[in-house]
């Protein structure tokens, strides 16, 4: 064989060799996606601008929804906040976990889908609010509020032993979050972030910035702000969560006690103590210097206009200052998710990482004269869900199917090529992500309520929801059944259960509750024994 002969057939075979180790590259098992699970507290999807841009821009949010899918009918299984967390680890619903409250412990024999994905080869790691339990389970690093946690000057819980950082929690979470992504993981390896706001968490602190900023601002007011809750049964009217009366004046409010008592005003005991147990005497001398002028600002005005306000008045007012302090918090975190969101642009991780933002539930913004959460009722039941994969999700898309996050631990486990344990209740939502709708077989979702008696005072109950009827079961120390048709009355003012027009919807949907409480494993039975568990 000639040298220039050898050449060409060395050249030859080392083409082949790189063809054929292109060919299995790209016939080889696809990357596996990083994670980035970005959720708030109470976040109200009301509140954010791909949704509506009434009372507030949210620019860096809404760039998931440009940029990925968003969600229009997505919910909870129980709106409340630590059952919540639980159902989005576990992929099942509270009365399968154990945490169908606050209070309830959580069943720690459940498996969280990060502890499948630790042991997937994923390294894991949870910046921010957990809110039950001080060491997550299936976490490679974790930096936790203890309980609700502070705004202000916040504590931490780490395996190292616990520290305190100076500043404002949304500014912090994020700094933390960022650097472990930038210096502490592993490159190697793909990872999944939970970054877990406490913002905007009654009692709603902004920054001291966005303190400023928002206090000047005035807020259209919801067409429900007065509702009479007429059109509703027993549970409406004795919930205790109104603007009116059980919004407190110092403690969510930031009026000084001192201007009340001024005033000579009966006030709630609570109000007091509640504002001096919370972030008020955390603030340092320097942050006091940026506060203080506001707080004072918002005492002047408080005891100049309050005497003469007739109780609308009043309401109006409180409904105001709610809505300065709750929106200049999510100013923060909106502003906070855009820093996350440039750091992966910057890295280059965006294109291989799918970001989630959601919520733990919903939260009333003054519709139906209310703010918290709890009910099956929109505001409270619906979520923010809004989803970016690059490559798989088509830019700019809008689905309107029924998804709850007990969906959300399968489709986690799914995208990542993760065998899903058969005892989750959820459903992927890969097959929404990826444009493959004919799959999706979902036409009602199952929703449980249980902290009653308890803060609040909203009864039990459970009920299910399709995209056009919502029926619910209060029980417990009633039995009222109500109906709701969520397109002509999307506000949900008036049931109809009683209307012989809704007689056969009614009988439908009740056979469909039916089926629903058997498919997940609720009964009767375990509607007592939860009451009897709740009363120890």
């Amino acid at each position: 064989m000639t040298e220039k002969l050898l050449q060409l057939t060395l050249l030859s075979v080392s083409t082949l060799f790189l063809v054929s180790c292109q060919a299995s590259e790209e016939t080889g098992p696809p990357k596996r996606p990083n994670i980035l699970f970005i959720m708030s507290d109470d976040h109200a999807y009301q509140a954010i601008s791909a949704y509506s841009d009434e009372l507030i821009k949210t620019p860096n949010i809404d760039r998931l929804a440009d940029e990925g899918m968003l969600f229009t009918n997505a919910s909870v299984t129980n709106s409340i906040c630590a059952p919540s967390r639980a159902t989005i680890l576990t992929g099942k619903h509270t009365h399968i976990n154990g945490k169908i409250d606050n209070m309830m412990p959580f069943d720690t024999t459940q498996i969280t889908f990060p502890q499948l994905f630790q042991q997937a080869g994923y390294q894991t790691a949870m910046y921010g609010k957990l809110h039950f339990g001080n060491n997550p389970r299936g976490v490679d690093d974790f930096m936790i509020l203890p309980g609700q946690g502070s705004y202000i000057n916040p504590k931490f819980i780490t395996p190292r032993g616990d520290t305190t950082i100076t500043g404002y929690v949304t500014d912090i979470i994020t700094d933390l979050t960022i650097n472990w992504l930038d210096k502490k993981r592993d490159q190697e390896k793909p990872f999944l972030m939970m970054y877990l706001h406490k913002a905007p968490h009654r009692a709603w602190w902004p920054s001291p910035e966005k303190f400023k900023e928002f206090s000047q601002k005035t807020f259209p007011e919801p067409k429900t702000l007065f509702d009479d809750y007429s059109g509703r049964g027993t549970a409406a009217r004795e919930a205790e969560m109104t603007i009116a009366d059980e919004m407190l004046l110092s403690y969510d409010n930031k009026v000084l006690p001192e201007a009340i008592s001024e005033l000579a005003m009966e006030d709630d005991p609570r109000n007091e103590r509640y504002f001096e147990g919370s972030e008020y005497p955390r603030i340092n001398e320097a942050q006091s210097k940026l506060y203080q002028p506001i707080l004072d600002s918002i005492a002047d005005s408080f005891k100049e206009q309050w005497p003469t306000m007739s109780d609308e008045e009043k309401r109006s007012w409180k409904y105001q200052r709610y809505m300065q302090d709750y929106l200049g918090c999510i100013s923060s975190v909106d502003d906070n998710v855009g820093r996350v969101l440039d750091y992966l642009d910057k890295s280059g991780l965006a294109e291989n990482t799918i970001v989630v933002y959601t919520s733990d539930q919903g939260f009333y913004l003054g519709e139906h004269g209310w703010f918290d959460k709890r009910f099956i009722y929109d505001e409270s039941f619906k979520t923010p869900l809004l989803i970016r994969w690059p490559n798989e999700i088509k830019a700019g898309t809008t689905n309107d199917e029924m998804v709850q996050n007990l969906d959300f631990a399968q489709t986690f486990l799914e995208a990542a090529q993760i065998a899903v344990p058969n005892d989750m209740q959820g459903e992927s939502l890969v097959p929404l992500l990826t444009g493959n709708t004919d799959s999706w077989t979902r036409e009602a979702v199952y929703y449980h309520y249980y902290e009653y008696p308890g803060p609040h005072s909203v009864k039990r109950h459970y009920g299910i929801v399709t995209e056009e009827y919502k029926l619910a079961h209060f029980y417990h120390d009633v039995d009222e059944w109500e109906l709701y048709d969520r397109q002509q009355d999307p506000q949900e003012m008036n049931s109809v259960y009683n209307d012989p027009a809704y007689a056969q919807v009614a009988d439908s949907l009740h056979q469909e509750l039916k089926k629903l409480r058997e498919k997940y494993k609720d009964s009767p039975e375990l509607d007592k024994k939860y009451i009897e568990l709740y009363n120890k």
